[in-house]
């Protein structure tokens, strides 16, 4: 009878707690976890091969976690298809935003219109991505970055004859930056005799394109790379066809081999690009965006750009010249790079 009495004790304990557990107000209201309700912010990159893109996702995803955002990171390996599949499959997770640096500017444009049609903003990152219905573009003033490299180059050579071995063609930044050259060398006797264009970003490419420069009757009196890779290739080309010859050369990001070429004498100077700044800005507005501001709240006073589709708010950052002379303050003072790093011997 004793043992009867005892079971039906914790009989009557477990329905009591049961019953206790499903009148949960937690249970009733939500029926989530607490992640669940987290902001989720998807990453669309082409690459993640270069030293560039790896730091800036780092500092995205760093502060999109101090904003209480997770990030979704998509790396689409250098194919245009696989990045088309992979936005749409963030849209399947229901991402809360999309942040994308795309692999080619006009070839996302029915993938962005699925994302906006269920709501999700798109940020075009550092890339413009033409012909598509974006939210807004945030990036460094490739423009400028252009006009900076073609009025510091005329300091470091009185030659007229100049080269551009560049990034790939459908790489936007490629036409401002250029842009940008025009609007400094306009009037002058400085002509760009050529321009290669350095498809995929493949630095075999531009290295081949340095040696036939060099090994020809066309060796130009500066030459102006798309971005610090290029012109490292074209560096490495030098050392092996043309040693004992300087010819002035830039390029843009300020990677760390850039940096040491630079105090080295071998790279001329670079184009400082904000990118932390970048990166940190771009973080806070997905998550603004995923929490359903507008984008007129986030950035009041904005300019626009037109990419085919539309007049798109951006948000411009202002790049730097980085000589062997300001290196120190620009860069190592900065804490993008150490002076170890630098300096290395």
């Amino acid at each position: 009878m004793r043992k009867i009495v005892i079971i039906n004790l914790l009989l009557i304990l477990l329905v009591s707690c049961s019953r206790r557990k499903s009148s949960s107000p937690a249970a009733v209201n939500s029926g989530k976890s607490p992640d669940e309700n987290k902001i989720v912010i998807g990453f669309s990159i082409d690459t993640l091969a270069l030293e560039r893109w790896q730091r800036d996702l780092d500092v995205f995803m760093n502060t999109a976690k101090e904003h209480g955002a997770d990030v979704i990171v998509q790396n689409a390996g250098n194919s245009v298809e696989e990045q088309n599949r992979q936005l749409l499959y963030l849209a399947d997770r229901k991402v809360s935003a999309v942040v994308v640096v795309a692999k080619k500017r006009d070839s996302l444009t029915e993938t962005v219109q699925k994302l906006r049609a269920k709501g999700i903003p798109v940020i075009s990152y550092d890339r413009l991505i033409t012909d598509a219905n974006i939210s807004m573009y945030i990036t460094v003033d490739t423009e400028k970055v252009g006009e900076l490299m073609a009025k510091q180059l005329m300091t470091e050579t009185n030659g007229h004859n100049w080269y551009c071995i560049l990034g790939p063609n459908e790489d936007y930044n490629m036409t401002l930056m250029k842009q940008g050259i025009g609007k400094v060398i306009n009037n002058t006797p400085v002509r760009i005799t050529g321009t290669f264009y350095t498809a995929e970003w493949n630095y075999d490419l531009s290295y081949q394109e340095a040696v036939n420069l060099v090994t020809s009757d066309r060796i130009p009196d500066a030459i102006v790379c798309g971005n610090d890779a290029v012109a490292g290739s074209v560096i490495q080309a030098f050392s092996v066809y043309y040693p004992e010859h300087h010819i002035p050369l830039c390029g843009q990001d300020a990677d760390i081999a850039a940096c040491q070429n630079i105090v080295r004498g071998l790279q001329d100077f670079t184009v400082y690009k904000p990118i932390t700044k970048l990166a940190e800005k771009a973080a806070e507005y997905a998550v603004l965006l995923a929490q359903g501001k507008s984008v007129e709240e986030i950035v009041p006073a904005r300019d626009k750009i037109n990419n085919g589709y539309g007049n798109i708010p951006v948000v411009w950052l202002q790049p730097q010249v980085v000589t062997k002379d300001n290196i120190d303050e620009v860069i190592i003072k900065s804490g993008f790079h150490t002076y170890g790093e630098v300096y290395r011997k």
